[in-house]
């Protein structure tokens, strides 16, 4: 048994588990002479587009990637969410993950994790080898654990995430080459990590992808004028999970996955505002910017992206909707969902999903009514302010699916048919040999046994 043996306990199989956010797989896989990498790990190994999670967000994505359940069980359906019995509204952040991660049951397990990028993961937890967190951290400083992680993470420049703000210029210059400066830091990051060998699971996630992808993806889809900046991005991506694959250990099995698909962004859907002009939103005045400013008269209202609440009595603080009557009013919000149409004719419903088919276990109670999947094209936001039109285009061109996400295991026996994000938790199990209990997910491992 060897020093590295020695360090991780016993000599058991591994996995390095490398997120690439927000990536569809069928970019990936119709460009097999761009993305060289990716066709060979597809090739020998297996791969295949998988569905993404109600919502297709990734605050709500991520947390249900690495425990393998629903938002019900893990307490977090966004970027923005509700306190239970009140109109304030929280950012989740790690802590407010209830589910047991996948390093906890790796841990848990006498075994090493290595975790870095990870978004809805600040602060850093303590009881794994190192971690750095990912999106809405507030920086390296306060992001990493230990503290000489923190140090050398520091010295390297380490980004937690790319100036998006770059991406709202007209010129997209200056953001793809802050991008390219991101993926680069990761990837020396990730490496350097990868290279000690002391872990039994690594866990990183390129973030930037998602990035580069809202900003970008409609010039790739359409041939505009940023294709090739697109491309040259996505080309330097394959190079660096090559070479990751390359360098691996052969105990170490390389899976490689993004949280959910991404399609071009004709019309962002101002959701409050198609709300309040057809009359289930009213604010207690002008001067409103917030989820408490509605009126007691309101009957719904949504949080992005595509919740739609009741305003239901006995649960909101002025709840409008007697509880008698809940069923019929969700049913009447459902029907005119199904039937709104963008300006050019279209459905902005691929489908209106009621909150008993999407969530359950025991943090349902903060879950939408009805969580609306967009048809490819209509963007889903929910301001309480600043957006008179329902129906606009601001400056991002690319936005999130709900299918169409991408899952590479470097393992010929995972058998990736009908798969979900749900499914990857337990097949990373099952890769590193950890026990569970089949009942514990709710997606079942892809691993043929």
């Amino acid at each position: 048994m060897g020093l590295f043996d020695r360090l991780r306990g016993e000599d058991h199989p591994r996995v390095a588990f490398i997120g690439i956010d927000g990536v569809p797989f069928s970019l990936l896989a119709d460009s097999s002479e761009l993305f060289p990498n990716f066709a060979a790990l597809a090739e020998e190994g297996s791969a295949g587009a998988i569905e993404s999670i109600v919502p297709p967000e990734s605050s709500a994505c991520w947390p249900s990637l690495t425990t393998g359940v629903n938002p019900g069980e893990t307490g977090v359906y966004g970027f923005q969410d509700r306190e239970n019995g009140s109109y304030d509204t929280y950012v989740p952040m790690g802590r407010d993950v209830q589910a047991t991660r996948l390093w906890d049951r790796v841990t848990d397990d006498g075994r090493q994790a290595s975790v870095m990028n990870v978004p809805v993961t600040f602060p850093p937890q303590r009881n794994v080898q190192r971690m750095v967190s990912g999106f809405l951290s507030p920086g390296v400083k306060k992001a990493a654990h230990p503290e000489e992680f923190r140090d050398e993470l520091d010295s390297m420049n380490y980004r937690i995430d790319v100036n998006a703000k770059l991406g709202h210029d007209d010129d997209k210059s200056d953001f793809v080459e802050n991008a390219h400066e991101t993926l680069d830091r990761r990837y020396e990051a990730f490496t350097s990590v990868l290279d000690r060998d002391d872990w039994d699971l690594f866990f990183g996630v390129f973030m930037t992808t998602d990035r580069v992808n809202h900003f970008l993806f409609e010039d790739y889809e359409r041939d505009g004028e940023n294709k090739g900046a697109f491309i040259e991005f996505y080309e330097k991506v394959d190079e660096y999970v090559g070479k990751i694959r390359e360098a691996l250990p052969e105990d170490v099995t390389l899976v490689v996955a993004s949280d959910h698909g991404f399609t071009s962004l004709d019309y962002e859907v101002h959701c409050n505002a198609w709300l309040e002009e057809a009359g289930w939103l009213s604010y207690e005045d002008d001067d409103h910017d917030e989820l408490g400013d509605i009126a007691d008269d309101a009957r719904a209202y949504s949080l992005i992206p595509g919740r739609f609440y009741i305003n239901l009595e006995g649960r909101e603080p002025r709840g409008s909707v007697p509880e008698d009557e809940y069923e019929a009013v969700r049913s009447e919000l459902k029907a005119e969902l199904e039937a709104l149409e963008g300006p050019d004719g279209r459905k902005v419903a691929d489908r209106v999903v009621e909150k008993e088919d999407a969530f359950r276990g025991d943090h349902d109670d903060i879950a939408p009514d009805l969580v609306v999947v967009p048809n490819h094209g209509f963007d889903l936001k929910s301001g309480f302010t600043g957006h008179e039109d329902v129906f606009g285009k601001g400056p991002r061109n690319g936005m999130h699916s709900f299918d169409n996400a991408s899952l590479f295991v470097d393992d010929p026996d995972v058998e990736i048919t009908d798969a979900d994000l749900y499914d990857i938790a337990p097949t990373v199990l099952d890769l590193m040999e950890v026990d569970y209990a089949r009942a514990e997910f709710d997606g079942a491992s892809l691993l043929q046994q």
